[in-house]
């Protein structure tokens, strides 16, 4: 008897282990499928590319901008996501639509957000941007003043179609660049989540506030709904990644800029006229040289009048002319005038004009140092002390 009830004992145990691995084996495999199929589905959801187009389209961010766009073609990139804040393009009219061939045939979408807010896309730029699959507006952005159409008509047509005559003479901010069909949106009264929408509100989602608002909104970015304590919200599952300039390039792209050039030019300039009065070559003339050169690169790739250029050279020369004397006279007073002049009219284009800050800081800053700074620096550099002997000072 006491044999048999040990054995009933030991199959009710084995009996309720069985139920156990068995209830592990079942919550488990459905634990672990769920799981297979969330990092599945993150895994299908892919990433897509975001290129910056921020200052002067130059050289240096076409080249990035070129090599970006076919990296995406091999990468398995669902997207490539220009967000553009640039008031001009100095390149060729043959490298501009080189740039809107790459975009058009490119087999990955192509999509710009404009952006972040109060960013802007004029001339060229935006004729470029008119060939993307499609466009976005942060809130207090503008784009338009396209200005002459160089994209080949042949192959384009006229860009912005209905807009073309609209844009090309005017700039539209982000409210008026929605209602004129520029940016397209869908009108919708609810949200992904269900909440209704005020028509404030739907503006702003056709607006695309965020960089994140625009992307949620691609047919190339999937994303999820998740309960938080705040409610439902949408969770990203397609990956972002962030391409950028190189530092080397990055330094090239910010000397290309027209004040960054201009303040290089002049302050070259200044510390070579200096180093020429003084005696012997020092630290001076090699950091003058070096600057110089950061300043002419700079100028080789914008737009500018060459007169006024000249005008700037030359008043270098009419400054040297009164060091020599160190009385500022005639010539310093004519190598201002120059000067100011060829500040003011250095660069044609109006989204290429420098704002009044470098302009004032050049010309306020070269006349102090001019009508001041320069004469007492030369003085004292050649300055001498005379020696009176000691037998004249004892009688």
């Amino acid at each position: 008897m006491i044999f048999l009830r040990i054995l009933s004992a030991q199959r009710r145990a084995i009996s309720w282990m069985l139920a156990t691995l068995l209830c592990f084996s079942f919550f488990s495999s459905v634990y672990l499928s769920a799981a297979s199929a969330q990092d599945s589905q993150v895994q299908n959801a892919g990433f897509v590319e975001v290129f910056e187009v921020s200052g002067l389209l130059d050289e240096v961010l076409l080249d990035a901008l070129l090599e970006a766009i076919d990296e995406v073609q091999k990468n398995g990139a669902s997207a490539l996501i220009l967000q553009v804040n640039s008031k001009e393009a100095v390149i060729s009219d043959d490298e501009l639509n080189h740039l809107a061939h790459q975009i058009v045939n490119s087999v990955v979408p192509i999509d710009v957000w404009i952006g972040p807010s109060g960013s802007s896309a004029y001339g060229k730029v935006a004729q470029i941007i008119s060939v993307a699959d499609s466009v976005g507006v942060s809130i207090g952005s503008s784009i338009g003043d396209t200005g002459e159409q160089v994209l080949d008509p042949v192959i384009y047509g006229k860009i912005w179609g209905e807009n073309h005559e609209l844009l090309q003479s005017s700039t539209l901010n982000w409210e008026q660049a929605i209602g004129e069909g520029i940016v397209q949106c869908e009108k919708v009264a609810v949200d992904e989540l269900g909440n209704s929408l005020t028509p404030q509100q739907q503006l702003a989602r056709c607006a695309n506030p965020t960089l994140g608002d625009f992307l949620v909104s691609r047919d190339s970015f999937i994303s999820e709904v998740i309960e938080t304590d705040q409610g439902p919200r949408l969770s990203p599952l397609t990956q972002t990644k962030i391409r950028g300039l190189s530092l080397l390039d990055q330094l090239m792209h910010t000397v290309a800029s027209p004040p960054v050039a201009y303040l290089l030019l002049i302050s070259g300039l200044i510390l070579l006229l200096f180093e020429f009065f003084s005696i012997g070559v020092g630290i001076a003339g090699a950091i003058g040289a070096v600057v110089l050169a950061l300043g002419s690169y700079g100028l080789a790739g914008l737009p500018i009048r060459l007169w006024a250029l000249a005008l700037i050279l030359i008043s270098m020369v009419a400054f040297a002319v009164d060091i020599q004397t160190v009385v500022p006279r005639f010539w310093t007073f004519a190598g201002e005038t120059m000067f100011i002049l060829g500040t003011v009219f250095l660069y044609p284009e109006p989204n290429v004009q420098m704002s009044w800050i470098p302009m004032t800081v050049g010309i306020v800053g070269m006349f102090i140092l001019m009508f001041r700074g320069m004469p007492i620096m030369i003085r004292g550099r050649f300055a001498t002390t005379k020696i009176v002997p000691s037998q004249v000072l004892n009688s």
